[in-house]
Parts: structure tokens; C-alpha cells; sequence
């Protein structure tokens, strides 16, 4: 059995980030910086605090630029970094089909435009658990817009709420794990509207709360806002899972 440390992350990043432009004209979204730092470095470093080094990135758009900079990764992060060419138009569902036959039995897949403070150790356990092919992270659906709070007979306003959490209503924050048998029932070519339905149609399909912090990177706007926030909450919590691993780490070689 392959061990947690090295299970394959696959991370998309072959989308051309229309709602982006013009930014990603000439750059693939996923070397857009956040906190100085290229998005999709920052995911990898949220796995890689966790204890996770080999990464396959499904590239398509200006993937040439993306293979170059991680072209030194094993020497300047000390990752394994595979870029497979999984076309320029391809779904999400089929950037994963396409690398399927690099996979560890069990394997990690995100998004490169997702960043939030999610325990890996805990959704692989959570994974494990329920003894199904596939596991998604969810959030709390965040509203795009503020609220106002106001009496139904009198029309009279009691509060605003700038861009409340709507706790009843969870999306798709990334963050998968799937077993490897899960390509037996890999229905379509779109991750979202025709993947994930029919594994959950399958019954074997979970969701993993998260309650954490987590944003993704739509637009420019998207990225302006982010990287305050990130840097709030992304540079503490990799440094703190970064110690936790140590110290287990630490802990099984002296037992």
C-alpha cells in the first residue's frame, strides 16, 4: 500500500481563466500571484505542510510557462513536479481521465484557484471512514452581497450584513480525494455537472465540512482581495501544520 506521504496531489490547471482577462491573455491563471507567490505554489504549499511532495499538474493553456517554473522544483522546493499536457479545451472532469494512469490507488485533486485552511489529515480520515470512491470538500456559501434585515408588515429596517455566511447552503471548494476505482464510474467530461452528480447518483460520493477559511480566484478583483486575506491566514496556518508534521514525524521515528 502506498504510503500518505506519497500519494499523487493532481491539481488543474489547464483552464484559460476567462473571467480573468485580460490578465491571463498572457499568463495562465495559475502563476497568478498571491502574496507575491504564484496561486498554484500556494496550494501546493498548503499540501506540501501536510507531508505531501509529488504533485502531477494537468496543463493545457500557456502551459509552456508553467512548465518552466516548476522546471528546478525538485532542487527549489524539493517536490516532485509532473506537468502532463492535457490539452487547451479539456473539461475539468477529463484533466483528471487524462493523468489517471500516473495515480497512487488513493489520490488528492484541487483546484489551482482554491487557497483555505483545510486539515488534510482530517479529510483523508474522514475519506477513509465512509469507504467510498470520492470525498468533496464544502463550504458555507458566502454571499456576494450584503443583506438587509428589515420587518414584513412595516417595512422597517432592523440590520445590514455585509456579505454573510448562509450556513443552510454549501458549495464545492475542491480539496478531493478519490480511490482509483473511482475512474470505473467516471461519467462524463465535466467535473462539476457530470462527474461528481453521477458518483453521487452512485452513492459514493461524500462531502467533508469545512468551516475554515476559504476563497477562490474568479477575477482580478478575486485576486486583489485574496492576497491580504492570505496572507492573514495562509502563512500562519502552513506553519503551524508544517510544525504538527514535524512533531509527528518526530514522534514515529523515536517510537
Amino acid at each position: 500500500m502506498v504510503s500518505e506521504s506519497h500519494m499523487n496531489v493532481v491539481i488543474l490547471c489547464g483552464g484559460q481563466g476567462t473571467r480573468a482577462y485580460p490578465y491571463t491573455r498572457r499568463m495562465p491563471k495559475a502563476l497568478m500571484p498571491v502574496d507575491d507567490v504564484p496561486i498554484v505554489e500556494q496550494v501546493m504549499r498548503i499540501y506540501a505542510s501536510f507531508g505531501y511532495w509529488d504533485f502531477i499538474l494537468s496543463v493545457g493553456y500557456l502551459k509552456e510557462q508553467i512548465i518552466e517554473y516548476f522546471a528546478d522544483a525538485p532542487s527549489r522546493f524539493g517536490w516532485r513536479v509532473t506537468c502532463v499536457d492535457t490539452g487547451d479545451t479539456t473539461d475539468t472532469g477529463g484533466r483528471i481521465l487524462g493523468v489517471k494512469d500516473l495515480l497512487t490507488p488513493t489520490f488528492h485533486a484541487t483546484y489551482c484557484d482554491g487557497l483555505g485552511d483545510v486539515d488534510l489529515d482530517a479529510l483523508l480520515q474522514f475519506h477513509k471512514e465512509h469507504e467510498r470512491a470520492a470525498t468533496m470538500t464544502a463550504v458555507p456559501l458566502r454571499s456576494q452581497y450584503g443583506i438587509v434585515g428589515f420587518e414584513q408588515d412595516s417595512g422597517k429596517v432592523t440590520h445590514f450584513e455585509e456579505k454573510p455566511i448562509i450556513r443552510d447552503r454549501w458549495i464545492n471548494a475542491g480539496f478531493f480525494v478519490f480511490d482509483n476505482d473511482v475512474f470505473d464510474q467516471w461519467e462524463g467530461g465535466n467535473l462539476e455537472r457530470e462527474v461528481l452528480p453521477a458518483l453521487a447518483d452512485n452513492e459514493e460520493l461524500f462531502i467533508y465540512q469545512h468551516e475554515g477559511f476559504w476563497r477562490s480566484m474568479d477575477t482580478h478583483k478575486d485576486q486583489q482581495e485574496l492576497t491580504p486575506l492570505w496572507a492573514e491566514h495562509g502563512r500562519s496556518f502552513i506553519d503551524l501544520a508544517s510544525q504538527n508534521r514535524l512533531a509527528n514525524d518526530s514522534r514515529v521515528e523515536t517510537a
